[in-house]
């Protein structure tokens, strides 16, 4: 855990805020390495701020201004005498120019290198290093399309329905699915504009839709000797909107044969790309296909379903490998046991899916064996309306996956959360619902079970 009982690290800037900055917090402390907190001033009074060794404030309330400011990141970092920085997930966490920026102040990025992050927020580059590490890849055009015309040549190609996807940035902004050229060209404009305005990059590619995959991703994780290893994969099928509501691992009623390629596939990416930290290998699975989707280089919302059942600690892990440490295990040492499932709790109305920021009146997190609750939340906790809405995510583990659907209903059922509307009830219908228990889960479970909820159908592609 440490380089001849000293700590990896003299002192850790955590750059970022709310549940996964506490995650980093109790890993480095673990770990022997002091933490250093930033916070917005809407944040002042947050437990990440409590809890850290140190903690600077980095600006006003708008993201923009203070975690997203990285003058002022960086400042934080000088001043306290930090010599790593860990961005968590979201905010800086992909971001090459910061990578790169934290190199070049003398201080150690907790991530990947910012070559390799430039490559991944790239989809088009992505798709290039997968195809050269001879995974499958969806058909479609083998870079950008730059007008309607060309769309159109390269649907008529692969097929309808076809999906435009913004080469940058991610979260399902700069997406439109198309059953048609009529479509297609309405939706071209449309994703262009989006894709510009929100990564200031209107670069789109085209590519087969898939009406109801299942989302797989396989969490791999490489050192500097070039040892690379995967922890199992994750099922993270049940969303809405492109945003994840309900991850498990291992991916139920995947086929041996079919879990053994992803798994291999994952691998021969992350080595391709060179990978040295934690990874994650997202995939579409279409009956016995599966095909490749992006790499995440960074710690994942739902990464605690693969610590429940791998037993390694991941953030420790990816800290270690930040700091040169050759990897503490191989392949043969990673036995998955028993199942896991996390369910985010989102401050967010349930049925309209509006945000409902404001202040937590009641707050009881649930327990019991196999239970973790992952939050920064607490009584008088305050739901700030310029940040990420998650609440607290919920894990449950158990022996098996019947066990773990029983386990995660009753922690969902301890749970209290007042004074914000929270999407407990959605996930916990989810989990508990006939389809969710036989295993049947795609991108398109959810859709379906609103509807019938709402005595309705599903809707269409456009």
């Amino acid at each position: 855990m440490s380089r001849g009982g000293r700590p990896v690290f003299r002192k850790l800037l955590v750059a970022n805020r709310g549940e996964i900055a506490l995650r980093v917090q109790r890993a480095a402390r673990e770990l022997g390495i002091p933490t250093v907190a930033i916070y917005s001033e809407a944040d002042r009074n947050a437990l990440h701020v409590r809890f850290a060794d140190e903690a600077v404030c980095v600006g006003p309330a708008p993201a923009r201004q203070s975690y997203l400011h990285v003058p002022n990141v960086l400042g934080a970092a000088e001043i306290t005498g930090a010599d790593a920085v860990h961005p968590g997930y979201g905010f800086l966490a992909e971001s090459a120019s910061f990578a790169a920026a934290v190199r070049d102040h003398g201080l150690r990025f907790v991530g990947p290198d910012p070559g390799c992050l430039a490559t991944f927020g790239d989809k088009l580059a992505s798709r290039a290093l997968a195809r050269a590490a001879g995974v499958p890849l969806l058909p479609g055009s083998d870079g950008p399309v730059a007008t309607e015309a060309e769309a159109v040549a390269v649907a008529r190609r692969v097929g309808f329905p076809v999906l435009l996807k913004a080469a940058r940035g991610g979260g399902g902004k700069g997406m439109r699915v198309a059953a048609d050229e009529a479509s297609l060209r309405r939706g071209f404009r449309l994703a262009a504009a989006e894709a510009e305005a929100a990564f200031g990059d209107g670069t789109v590619y085209l590519e087969r839709y898939l009406p109801a995959p299942r989302h797989v991703e396989v969490q791999v994780a490489g050192d500097r000797e070039g040892r690379l290893l995967h922890l199992g994969e994750r099922d993270c099928s049940l969303q809405r909107r492109h945003q994840k509501l309900v991850e498990e691992a291992p991916a139920p009623g995947l086929p041996g044969d079919l879990r053994r390629r992803l798994r291999e596939a994952a691998v021969r990416v992350a080595r391709r790309a060179g990978l040295t930290t934690l990874g994650t290998v997202e995939f579409l699975v279409d009956g016995d296909e599966f095909f490749f989707l992006e790499v995440n280089p960074r710690i994942q919302v739902e990464h605690p379903v693969t610590e429940e059942v791998t037993g390694v600690d991941l953030v420790a892990l990816q800290i270690r490998l930040a700091a040169g440490e050759a990897m503490p295990l191989d392949q043969a040492g990673v036995a998955l046991r028993g199942h896991a499932i996390e369910v985010r709790i989102n401050a967010e109305h349930p049925e309209t899916f509006r945000p409902s920021p404001g202040r937590v009146t009641g707050y009881h997190a649930p327990g019991g064996f196999g239970v973790r609750v992952d939050s920064a939340a607490h009584e008088h906790f305050v739901v700030q309306p310029w940040y990420d809405s998650l609440v607290a995510k919920l894990v449950a583990w158990a022996p098996d996956r019947r066990g773990a659907i029983r386990r995660c209903l009753g922690a969902l059922d301890e749970l209290v959360v007042e004074g914000v509307h929270t999407t407990a009830p959605l996930v916990r219908g989810l989990v508990g619902s006939e389809a969710f228990a036989r295993g049947e889960v795609d991108t398109r479970l959810v859709e379906r079970w609103l509807a019938e909820r709402a005595g309705g159908e599903a809707p269409g592609l456009v």
